[in-house]
C-alpha cells in the first residue's frame, strides 16, 4: 500500500532470507540502508534464526545491538572469555562486530534481532518502549526513526497505511522541516533514531 515518501513500510512477510555471512545460519534482511560511498550499508536491520549454537559472523568497523526476540534465551559467549546471557523478554546486547563470539540458544532455538551500523558514518540509539495509547514521534531532517513492533498492534495517524502487527517495521524521516508522527494502538516497541555522524 502507497505511503508518503518520508514514510517506509516493511511488513514481516516480505523480509528477505539470507544466509549468515559466514554461512553458519540463516537471518530475515528486514532493512539495509545503503551507504553513499559505495561501500555497502550505513546500517542493517535484520532477525537471525538461531536452531544451534554456532559462531557469529564478523562485522570488522560496525557497532551492533543484538536482542532476543523469542525463545527460552540466548548465551553469547565471546571469544575472550565474556559471557551474556540474553533472557525473556527482551534482553539485549550492544558490542563492537569486530568481536568473534558464539551464539548459544536455550532449548530448541531462538529468534534474534541484529541491529548493525557503521560509526563513521551513523550515530544510533534505540529504546525499548511499551505503546499505551498515543505516542508522538518528532524527526529532525536527516535523521530516520525506526519502529519495530514486538507485540501487539500500531497505527500510524493520518496514512492509509493498515495496522502495523508484530514483526511489521516502520522507517520514519523528514524531508526540510521537523516532522511529527503520531502512533496509536497497544503494545511494545523498538524504537531506533538514526543520525548522520558525519554532519556537522
Amino acid at each position: 500500500m502507497s505511503a508518503p515518501a518520508d514514510i517506509q513500510f516493511l511488513p514481516a512477510n516480505e523480509a528477505r532470507r539470507v544466509r549468515w555471512r559466514n554461512d553458519l545460519g540463516w537471518t530475515r534482511e528486514i532493512h539495509a540502508e545503503p551507504a553513499s560511498d559505495g561501500g555497502g550499508w550505513r546500517w542493517r536491520i535484520s532477525i537471525a534464526e538461531i536452531g544451534q549454537a554456532a559462531a557469529f559472523s564478523r562485522f570488522d568497523g560496525a557497532e551492533r545491538e543484538q536482542m532476543l526476540l523469542s525463545g527460552d534465551g540466548l548465551r553469547l559467549r565471546f571469544d575472550d572469555g565474556e559471557v551474556v546471557d540474553l533472557e525473556p523478554p527482551y534482553a539485549r546486547l550492544r558490542f563492537s562486530g569486530a568481536r568473534g563470539l558464539q551464539g548459544e540458544p536455550v532449548g530448541p532455538g531462538v529468534s534474534a534481532l541484529n541491529l548493525m551500523w557503521r560509526p563513521d558514518l551513523v550515530e544510533a540509539a534505540t529504546w525499548l518502549r511499551p505503546l499505551v495509547g498515543t505516542m508522538l514521534v518528532f524527526v529532525d531532517p536527516g535523521d530516520c526513526w525506526l519502529v519495530h513492533v514486538l507485540a501487539g498492534q500500531a497505527c500510524l495517524a493520518r496514512t492509509a497505511l493498515p495496522p502495523l502487527e508484530r514483526g511489521d517495521t516502520l522507517l520514519l524521516r523528514a524531508s526540510e522541516l521537523r516532522s511529527r508522527y503520531v502512533l496509536d494502538g497497544g503494545g511494545s516497541l523498538l524504537l531506533g533514531k538514526f543520525s548522520d555522524a558525519t554532519r556537522a
